[in-house]
């Protein structure tokens, strides 16, 4: 089986597979191990913990410091529900612009990616590509930091990270962090006629999410550094945006389930977030235990992505300006693997085709233009490497 591939070709293969979070993508894995096989390129996989899904990354040249990391994920958003015109799992080309589920977000950038590969060898790169390839970025991006803590033990030292999210090959040098609170409220049940001898567990998590609504109001009210002001809004926010619970309208809830969610600035520790909100459910706990000892509240981590903190002179940032020609400030409130890199010690940046307005959307697509500068931009990083 030939694998001199065109990167339309490769994104053809990618978007095939129904890569939804939720199921696994070890035969896409295994289809580009056989690509990178058979460009002579080894690879390595790390799994999760039940081994359904695998990240997989790999060095493309020589093994030494200074090489390009780029990154991308391999799951996408469900397409259940959603109204499409076409097969979501095949590229259709129409108007100028490729349809299908993760063409924008963000298979077109991992095509891309390994498109690279045998115009690195035959070009003789002198600083490597070093592919990296994700599981479950859509749910929390789990995977991601597995792959990056192993790189940074076993891998040359990269001196750059590229995350390949859509940002119209815009150099987004911040984004917001994101951290989710699983909270469950265990409450007391008795007939809602003696109310005042029960604890509702819905009443009670209500007491929580009020206190969510007072961070958000007192943190648009705070003024806005230099630093935050890119973003939109310039402040951290905190949300619940699901709540489960109750057994009966007559009942007082014994049960109520949310996730307690803070997208924060990166200027602020999601941990300082993550101690007030246990702080506030400690005070709330207290109240309900003094009517009844049995009630409690539990928490458990959800989800935590740090956020891309710009960086003052920063390498990855230098490099995607000098390809792109962009010296605009740009920044995003939605969390990337970027962050993850950058907490293993790598200089990284965003930069990646596509309209991050089209990602997640009945027929998700991303323009001709749009894939070909993807395609120009990496062309003109592995003339950058092979210059020294």
């Amino acid at each position: 089986m030939s694998f001199d591939l065109t990167a339309r070709e490769i994104m053809d293969k990618l978007i095939s597979f129904p890569t939804v979070s939720s199921e696994s993508n070890l035969e896409l894995i295994s289809w580009v191990e056989d690509y990178l096989d058979y460009h002579g390129i080894e690879s390595k996989r790390v799994y999760n913990p039940d081994k359904t899904k695998a990240n997989l990354y790999a060095n493309v040249g020589p093994m030494v410091d200074g090489g390009v990391i780029l990154s991308g994920h391999t799951d996408v958003v469900p397409v259940v529900g959603q109204d499409w015109d076409t097969d979501p799992f095949s590229v259709v080309e129409k108007d100028g612009k490729y349809f299908g589920r993760g063409t924008c977000d963000m298979k077109g950038f991992d095509a891309l990616a390994l498109a690279t590969i045998p115009k690195a060898l035959k070009k003789g790169i002198k600083r490597p590509i070093q592919i990296a390839l994700s599981y479950d970025e859509e749910v929390g991006c789990i995977g991601a930091p597995f792959m990056a803590a192993e790189m940074a033990k076993l891998m040359p030292k990269a001196s750059a990270a590229i995350i390949g999210e859509p940002s119209m090959m815009k150099a987004v040098s911040g984004h917001k962090g994101g951290l989710g609170i699983k909270t469950h409220v265990r409450g007391f049940e008795v007939h809602s006629s003696l109310q005042h001898i029960g604890v509702s567990a819905i009443h009670e998590a209500a007491k929580l999410i009020e206190w969510a609504n007072e961070m958000n109001i007192i943190n648009a009210s705070k003024e806005s550094s230099d630093a935050t002001k890119m973003f939109v809004p310039p402040y951290t926010t905190v949300h619940v945006g699901t709540i489960e619970g109750g057994t009966a309208n007559n009942i007082t809830a014994k049960d109520c389930y949310f996730i307690m969610g803070f997208r924060c600035i990166p200027s602020e520790d999601a941990k300082d977030w993550q101690a007030a909100y246990t702080k506030k459910v400690r005070e709330v706990e207290a109240e309900m235990q003094a009517i009844n000892s049995d009630c409690f509240i539990n928490l458990e981590a959800g989800y935590g992505v740090p956020g891309l903190r710009p960086e003052e002179n920063g390498v990855a940032e230098a490099l995607v300006r000098k390809l792109t020609g962009d010296n605009g400030q740009h920044v995003v409130s939605y969390g990337t693997e970027a962050g993850q890199f950058q907490a293993e010690g790598y200089s990284s940046i965003i930069c990646g085709p596509g309209d991050i307005a089209q990602a997640h959307q009945p027929n998700e697509f991303i323009t001709v233009k749009q894939f070909q500068a993807g395609e120009a931009f990496l062309d003109r990083l592995i003339d950058d490497l092979a210059a020294g």
